[in-house]
């Protein structure tokens, strides 16, 4: 059966290469291997496809606009769209470029022809033709909600939605995480302050030990981090996004491989042609499904922004949805719970309902006990209120009044009989 040998070539200062194969489904067979190339090659076999990895730390990833074209056309014109980030001799580059995204940026990859020359050279003396040669951050999924980051040793790879991935060699990594701008620099007073991200972190057992407390130390900086520790080491999380849409093969122009293509394309371009049919129709119907979620989407926020509205008159709606959110989460996390909250909302609406001229402006509800803003006629409506509540076993104690635009305005607190609502 078809194979694949993944192969992730050693970065500076390490000897030895890590390998793993996989069927056609990209199902892994066995763990991960490290050692010499030669055994690589051995333990794939002569019929596997090969796809190597080169360490990032030595390729250049960058996505710039580029005029319409392809080819080699295009590809001279890459050194130019890059030549600020560049400070080697142009001659002593190779340059490679990917799709063009649909934002009009197409990803380029770079690397000094020497260092690809040497890989090459590696790779062929063990035994082993890669028919593509990636970038290894370029397989970082790219996660539409999330920051994606992967910390190996002392290198941190970043990749933020829709965009290409970025690597930074930085300890702490508190310091990486700046530099990339994931957070802000606690140092600099003159910050301006920016979003909070949401991320998930991906590392091995071994980097957690070593990171953990760090870690947790920078959970407030973040909106949202979750952690993911990959059991198996990096290379099956990253071969689990290959074919790649957006990695760039750097085996191009003079290093590409040309296999005898046009027989296999005359016996199979029926069959390619009923496929790109079927994935047409397959896309239509995804983007009418998404078009549909996104219309469903925006009517629940409005009826969420209604409800605030309604619920909450008196304060400024600024993200609807993320602020009833967060009424609910202190609701969860009160003592009383959510039935002891629904019943005394409940209590309180019946109350108002049976006093004329009697509105609620605010609310909280902590630990049981309900803490509102009311306006009434006078003290005869708050008054009533108060024993309407008490009617319906609650009690209704009045803070303070004052007198407002629409009558006096009073700040009650409501609890159960017992002390809590019940």
């Amino acid at each position: 059966m078809p194979h694949t040998l993944i192969v992730r070539l050693p970065a500076p200062g390490q000897t030895e290469a890590e390998w793993l194969t996989v069927d056609e489904a990209g199902t892994t067979a066995g763990a991960a291997q490290r050692g010499a190339l030669a055994a690589a090659a051995a333990a794939a076999g002569a019929t596997a496809k090969v796809i190597a990895l080169g360490p990032a730390t030595q390729i250049l990833l960058a996505a710039p606009e580029l005029p319409p074209g392809s080819g080699p056309k295009l590809l001279r014109a890459v050194p130019f769209a890059l030549e600020e980030q560049l400070t080697e001799d142009l001659d002593r580059l190779c340059f490679a470029i990917g799709r063009r995204a649909p934002n009009g940026t197409m990803p380029v990859a770079v690397v000094a022809r020497d260092t690809l020359l040497a890989w090459l050279a590696e790779l062929r003396a063990a035994g082993l033709e890669p028919q593509a040669l990636y970038a290894d951050v370029a397989l970082l999924p790219d996660n539409p909600g999330q920051t994606v980051l992967w910390l190996e040793d002392d290198r941190l790879a970043v990749r933020r939605p829709g965009t290409l991935p970025v690597l930074v060699e930085a300890v702490p990594l508190t310091d990486a995480l700046t530099i990339c701008g994931i957070i802000s620099d606690a140092d600099d007073a003159d910050a301006q302050p920016r979003p909070m991200d949401s991320a998930i972190l991906y590392l091995a057992q071994k980097d957690w030990l070593r990171v953990q407390l760090e870690v947790e130390r920078l959970v407030p900086r973040f909106e949202n981090l979750r952690v993911q520790l990959l059991a198996d080491g990096a290379l099956p999380w990253l071969a689990r996004a290959l074919p790649a849409r957006d990695a760039v093969n750097l085996l191009q122009g003079e290093f590409a491989r040309t296999p005898p293509y046009v027989d296999r394309w005359r016996e199979w371009r029926i069959a390619a042609f009923l496929g790109i049919a079927l994935l047409g129709a397959h896309v239509a119907t995804q983007a009418i499904e998404i078009h549909q979620a996104h219309r469903q989407s925006a009517g629940l926020d409005r009826q969420i922004a209604q409800v605030y509205a309604a619920t909450m008159p008196s304060e400024p709606m600024r993200d609807a949805r993320r602020q009833m959110q967060a009424r609910l989460r202190l609701i969860r996390a009160s003592a009383g719970g959510p039935r002891r909250f629904l019943r005394t909302m409940q209590a309180l609406a019946t109350a108002i309902r049976l006093t004329p001229q009697t509105a609620l402006e605010s609310f909280a509800y902590r630990a049981g006990t309900l803490d509102l803003t009311v306006t009434a006629k006078d003290v005869d409506g708050l008054a009533q209120l108060a024993q309407s509540l008490g009617r319906l076993g609650f009690k209704a104690d009045i803070q303070s009044s004052m007198p407002g635009k629409h009558g006096l305005e009073a700040h009650l607190q409501i609890r159960g009989a017992g002390g809590g609502a019940r």
